[in-house]
C-alpha cells in the first residue's frame, strides 16, 4: 500500500468521524451547555431579583423601625403628660383635703374656746355667787366687800 492511499483512508475515516460526532455527539453536548448556560442566567437574574427584593425589604424595614421608635417616643411623651396629669390632680386633691383639714381644725378649735370659755363662765358664776354667799353671810360693810371682792379677783 502507498502512503496516498494511507492517507485518503485516514482522510475518509476522519471525515466520517468528524460527520458522526457532529450529527450524533456535538448536539446533545451543545443542548447540555445551553441549558447549564441557561441556568446559570435563570440563577444571576434570580440572585439579582432577590438582591433588589433584599434592599426593598430592608427599606421597609427601617421604615417600621423609624415608625415604631416615633411611635413609642410619642407613647412615652403621652405617658409622661399623662403622669405630670396625674401628680398635679392629686397635688389639687391633697391640698383641698389639707384646707378642709384644717378648716376643720380652726372650727374644732373655736368650738374648744367656746366650750372652755363657758366652763370658765361658770366657774365664774359659781364663784360670784359663792361670793356674793360670804359676803351676805357677812355683815354689809364697804371695806370687807371689797377686801372678798379683791380675793374673788384673785381666785379669778
Amino acid at each position: 500500500m502507498s502512503i496516498n492511499a494511507t492517507f485518503f483512508a485516514q482522510v475518509v475515516v476522519f471525515f466520517i468521524l468528524v460527520m458522526f460526532t457532529m450529527k450524533f455527539v456535538w448536539p446533545p453536548i451543545a443542548k447540555a451547555l445551553d441549558e447549564r448556560a441557561q441556568k446559570i442566567a435563570d440563577g444571576l437574574a434570580a440572585a439579582d431579583k432577590a438582591k433588589a427584593e433584599l434592599t426593598n425589604a430592608n427599606k421597609r424595614v427601617e421604615d417600621e423601625l423609624a415608625k415604631s421608635r416615633n411611635e413609642t417616643a410619642s407613647r412615652l411623651a403621652d405617658a409622661e403628660r399623662r403622669a405630670q396629669a396625674i401628680v398635679e390632680e392629686a397635688k389639687g386633691k391633697a391640698t383641698e383635703e389639707g384646707n378642709k383639714i384644717i378648716a376643720a381644725a380652726k372650727v374644732e378649735a373655736e368650738q374648744q374656746t367656746v366650750k372652755a370659755r363657758e366652763a370658765l363662765r361658770e366657774q365664774v358664776a359659781a364663784l360670784a355667787v359663792k361670793g356674793a354667799e360670804q359676803i351676805l353671810r357677812k355683815e354689809v360693810n364697804a371695806g370687807v366687800h371689797a377686801d372678798l371682792l379683791g380675793r374673788l379677783k384673785t381666785e379669778l
